[in-house]
């Protein structure tokens, strides 16, 4: 039986997709940087001028370091934290500390990560499966973000004829990965 009422229940699914959606926005910016992905992309246009008027002002205080876009990491963990927050206050979960909430909320940044991976090789599955991924903008950026962990997969598991089933490996990893990270950050 859920305890929260109906206003709480509707405030924690508006808080949790609202922040969830940014939040996933700007982990895939970081993903398409650190992949160094085409940025003449439409797609990948969108995700800059949706992230471009919080992340441009980041960077003069946090500069990158290597690939990496601290900036992006930033203020996702940041937003992963105040979504957590609000979260609690809403009575969603009961953080009971800072070191709780940070643990927590490092758990749900790790999740948001493994989740856009995981959604990034099944939508690149079924548009090269079903679809035609000719001439797609979205293919591309697929590639992108999900080589650097099908690659190495694609060293241990051959090629079935024209099936390549380490898209498949690697959802399957991903998903063990989740439920590890889940356990840990409780």
């Amino acid at each position: 039986m859920n305890t929260l009422s109906v206003g709480a229940q509707i405030a924690g699914f508006l808080i949790s997709v609202i922040f969830s959606m940014y939040i996933g926005v700007v982990i895939i910016r970081l993903l398409l940087g650190f992949a160094r992905a085409d940025f003449h992309n439409p797609l990948s246009q969108m995700v800059v001028k949706v992230t471009n008027p919080v992340l441009v002002p980041l960077r003069r205080f946090i500069p990158a370091v290597g690939k990496i876009d601290t900036a992006a990491v930033l203020l996702a963990f940041s937003l992963t934290i105040l979504k957590v927050i609000l979260l609690s206050v809403v009575g969603y979960y009961s953080i009971t500390n800072l070191p709780h909430l940070l643990v927590f909320s490092v758990g749900d940044y790790i999740k948001a990560i493994i989740y856009i991976y995981l959604f990034a090789l099944i939508i690149h599955a079924v548009i090269t499966w079903i679809g035609t991924p000719h001439g797609n903008p979205f293919v591309p950026l697929l590639k992108s973000i999900t080589n650097p962990i099908v690659n190495p997969i694609r060293k241990f598991v051959p090629m079935v004829g024209v099936m390549d089933f380490s898209p498949l490996v690697a959802i399957l990893l991903l998903n063990v990965l989740l439920i590890i990270v889940t356990n840990i950050f409780k």
